[in-house]
């Protein structure tokens, strides 16, 4: 009798599974045309776990390899519960990147929606999406080149360097997040980091960043519902901000003020402004402070690119006066930064893929792509590609010497994505590093303490957080 029931849970829970393999690919086969080789893997969880393996930031993975020395620099899998076209192209990476919400989607797995918020710029499609973008772009114009930001950089630059006169080793990735943080959120929110308000934003951060690269469990006690409830308390944080500095008639006296441009956007509404306000902070924090890190690393290895380095900085500072503020004249003069900036993006690759979806059944010179497919554009795979780059894994600024850094259409180097979505900050976080930089190499010799590898998990990561020896420069 029991035996039977067994039986019977058996087959019926066979039937299910069965059921849900058909019902999820069968239509999908049944429409595909030429599909790109590949592999579904385990049933519902597909090959994502094996995606997902830790690797080197600057190095494919064992995943990558695999499959691209299989079945090419396109294939299938099954990723992220989702039938899905894996791309190591550059030519079907810009075409996905060139057709936003014309055949492609942005499409975040929805616990990263979760944690973020349904009004995040970096989850929302379509008109709300251009809404926000269209604000970040008219900030980002009027910020950059404003000498009040470009002094509050150098400020936090001398602030952080001073900190550690006294110090022999310091944990990098530690100083660098506190340096990125504090430069955004005076700008964002007019904090200092002696404001009782900025400790309390980090903490929340902090617990909200953790969050983020978490398994997506919200059961009480867990990372993703800490980051959750955390997020909800940035948000309650800035609006009691935001309503003081209303209250006490402070935006109306500084004209072209973020806030200030921020509130007076009648557009979005105040659910969509706070979450703005979190995804400036979140962009001029974890990836300006990682990319700051791979900078560092990457010069800690290479003598010349150091010494060139050294020297240009040594130069721009010989035509300043004592104690006199960078400008963005200065910061244009500072080419070989910039080519050791793009070559710390290129190897580190501190964004490994965006997640989007086809819209449309699509068709890219002999591959297929159904409509509802997930689609992973690979970044690192086309930065690292020796076709594309000489000695890919090799770190030599050089190779950048007459790129145009501004340029948003190179297939080959796209650390900031692309098309409609191209990151609209990245100007700003070039110009905190390249300042951060100036004076890093003016005052500080530095090598590694023992041996340290950035990881992408997919998220990257410094497994021991970059320890470095400073010395001290006379």
């Amino acid at each position: 009798m029991v035996g039977g029931v067994y039986s019977v849970i058996i087959v019926g829970l066979t039937g299910l599974v069965l059921g849900l393999i058909f019902n999820h690919f069968l239509p999908l086969l049944l429409k595909l045309g030429v599909a790109p080789k590949g592999t579904f893997g385990w049933p519902l969880l597909g090959e994502t776990l094996s995606f997902l393996k830790p690797h080197s930031s600057n190095s494919l993975g064992s995943f990558l390899q695999d499959h691209c020395s299989r079945y090419g620099k396109v294939f299938k899998s099954h990723l992220f519960f989702s039938p899905t076209i894996v791309s190591c192209d550059q030519e079907l990476n810009y075409f996905i990147l060139q057709n936003e919400d014309k055949l492609f989607q942005c499409s975040y797995p929805k616990p990263v929606q979760g944690v973020l918020g349904g009004s995040s710029m970096l989850v929302v499609v379509g008109d709300t999406h251009r809404r926000l973008r269209n604000l970040a772009l008219s900030l980002v114009s009027t910020t950059k080149s404003n000498p009040n930001y470009l002094n509050d950089i150098e400020r936090t630059i001398t602030r952080t360097l001073d900190s550690w006169q006294d110090n022999q080793q310091i944990i990098f990735c530690e100083e660098a997040r506190k340096f990125a943080f504090h430069v955004i959120v005076k700008q964002v929110l007019g904090l200092t980091p002696d404001d009782p308000q900025t400790a309390k934003i980090l903490e929340d951060f902090l617990t909200f960043m953790k969050g983020l690269i978490s398994i997506p469990l919200y059961i009480p006690g867990t990372a993703y519902a800490r980051a959750v409830k955390a997020r909800t308390r940035i948000a309650s944080t800035v609006k009691t901000i935001v309503d003081e500095r209303i209250g006490n008639g402070e935006l109306s006296n500084k004209k072209g003020d973020f806030l200030e441009i921020l509130l007076s956007a009648n557009t979005l509404s105040d659910n969509e402004k706070r979450s703005f306000v979190l995804d400036s902070l979140l962009g001029g924090y974890e990836t300006t402070s990682l990319l700051m890190a791979m900078a560092v690393q990457f010069l800690g290895q290479s003598s010349a690119a150091m010494a060139q380095l050294k020297t240009e900085h040594e130069n721009i500072r010989r035509d300043k006066g004592e104690g006199e503020y960078l400008n963005w004249e200065d910061y244009k003069k500072m080419e070989f930064t910039q080519n050791v900036i793009n070559e710390a993006l290129r190897c580190g690759n501190v964004v490994k893929f965006v997640h989007r979806k086809a819209i449309k059944d699509v068709r890219f010179k002999e591959y297929s792509i159904p409509s509802g497919w997930k689609v992973l554009p690979v970044f690192s795979a086309v930065h690292l590609d020796p076709s594309l780059h000489g000695n890919a894994l090799q770190f030599h600024p050089w190779r950048w010497e007459g790129f145009q850094t501004h340029s948003q259409t190179s297939k080959k180097f796209t650390p900031f994505g692309g098309g409609p979505r191209f990151c609209p900050g990245s100007e700003l976080a070039k110009v905190e590093i390249a300042f951060f930089l100036h004076h890093l190499v003016l005052r500080y010799r530095w090598r590694p303490e023992g041996v340290d590898q950035a990881m992408a998990y997919p998220y990257v990561e410094f497994q021991r957080g970059l320890p470095l020896r400073l010395y001290k420069i006379s």
